[in-house]
């Protein structure tokens, strides 16, 4: 049985929820932030693939694998989260891709 939800009232709900952790009176349900740097050139080694097969493999372009590597440029904070789970469920990140 699927239960009726009013959309208007869990917006409201939301909107109230996010002004009362802007004001500081409410903590957010959960923070997290990948850390500042990652080894690129380790997740990449651990997975044995050349940083084109790398690039292709996980939608990056080899150019970002390479600056990332070299230290010229930096992931962005999406790529670092979608680094990290490359290095922890390869596997899980090759289903998505493959089934997207």
């Amino acid at each position: 049985m699927t239960k009726n939800v009013d959309l208007s009232d869990e917006l409201l709900a939301s909107l109230e929820e996010g002004v009362e952790i802007l004001a500081g009176t409410r903590a957010p349900a959960r923070l997290w932030s990948p850390p500042a740097t990652v080894d690129v050139k380790a997740i990449r080694g651990r997975t044995g693939l050349s940083q084109v097969a790398f690039a292709g493999r996980y939608g990056f372009s080899p150019d970002c694998i390479r600056e990332w590597e070299q230290g010229r440029r930096r992931p962005e904070r999406a790529a670092r989260t979608l680094l990290m789970v490359i290095d922890q469920e390869p596997e899980a990140v090759e289903r998505v891709l493959v089934t997207a």
